[in-house]
Order: C-alpha cells, then structure tokens, then sequence
C-alpha cells in the first residue's frame, strides 16, 4: 500500500490553496458548479496544469519524481480522454491484455473494442475504456473526472461496482462528480468547489 494521497498549499492563479488528505481505501467526491475549479483541482493534482505547493503520495513528494513516474502513481482519467493512437490496443500493454479484456466484460463492453479505431467508438464506449487503460495499471491513487457522465444506469452502476472493489483494495481515489447519488455511494467525504476553494456542503 503506497499511503495516503496529501496535498501541501496547493494552489493556482485560478484556485486554492488546498490541503487535502485522502487515506488510502478512501474516496474524496467533489461537486460544484462547471467552471468552479473541480477538473483543475485534479489536474494541478497530477501536475498536468501549472501549480504551487506539494503532493504526496505516503512518503513519496510529487517533486521527487520525473512526471511520467508520477502519473504512473497517481493516475488522471479525464471527462474527455486523450488517445494518442488511433486505435485501442496501442494504448494497453501486451501484458495488461488480459486483465483489460476481464474489465471489458465487466463493464459491458465487448471485448473486440479493446482493438477497435478510437473514432469508431461512442462517447460512452471511449469512457469506459480509457478506464480500463487507468486501472489495468492498479495504480494506488486514481483521479476520476465525471467517469460516469455518458453512461446509462446500468454501466454507472458497473462502473461504480468497480470502484468499491478498488477502494476495498486500498486504493486512493479522488471523483468529481455532478452526480450526488454517486458521491453518496462512492465516497465517505463530500467536498464542494466553490470560486477555486473547496468548502463543506451546506
């Protein structure tokens, strides 16, 4: 188990500071308003948008790592994924092949996507999969960005089931969600976004 994900003074021009712990088998569920700051709040997590302050991940600081070491660790799944591919399999490593076809079939998708074009696939098939590509890697903390947002009832309710079994393991997981039930479901705090700073609901 790598340790609680913990964030020091960070911060933006645009939102902060936050300091932010998030123990390990827990979920942190974030809502707020669009353009309130809940993606960048990830994203500035995964140093992926300039930032001030510190993250950890157990005794290990963000500043310690080359970025690519670091979003190995703490992996950032956003609303709209990035392929760099134009098809699936590229994105997935051989030895992952099997553990992302058993996802696959979990969450409703046939496994002959996993070698599809990306273009050919719909919104709610490109979601599900870039999941897949984040947690064949078991990464000990995930950043979740409205994972759910395209889907139907059933494959949220797949995708969630998923999660639990994750979170069960230990992982650190940190959702943003317009979805009040599934931050109820998910996660044991809710926090809310508000003009670059998160606060407690009302």
């Amino acid at each position: 188990m790598a340790g609680a994900l913990r964030t020091e003074d960070l911060s933006s021009r645009l939102a902060g500071p936050f300091d932010v712990v998030v123990e390990p088998g827990e979920a942190l569920a974030v809502t707020g308003a669009s353009g309130a700051g809940k993606s960048l709040f990830l994203r500035m997590i995964a140093d992926l948008d300039p930032n001030r302050g510190e993250v950890f991940l157990g005794d290990v600081a963000r500043s310690g790592l080359p970025a690519h070491d670091w979003r190995r660790r703490v992996v950032y799944v956003g609303a709209e994924t990035g392929w760099w591919s134009d098809e699936v399999a590229a994105h997935i490593a051989p030895e992952h092949a099997a553990s992302a076809a058993d996802l696959a079939a979990r969450l409703g998708l046939a496994t002959e996507l996993l070698s599809a074009k990306v273009a050919r696939l719909s919104t709610g098939e490109r979601q599900r999969l870039a999941l897949i590509r984040a947690l064949v890697r078991a990464p000990p903390a995930l950043l979740l960005d409205e994972p759910t947002a395209a889907l139907d009832r059933d494959s949220v309710g797949k995708v969630e089931d998923l999660l639990a079994e994750r979170l069960a393991a230990g992982t650190v997981l940190v959702l943003v969600t317009h979805d009040p039930g599934q931050a109820q479901r998910l996660a044991r705090r809710h926090l809310v976004m508000k003009a670059g700073k998160l606060v407690q609901p009302s």
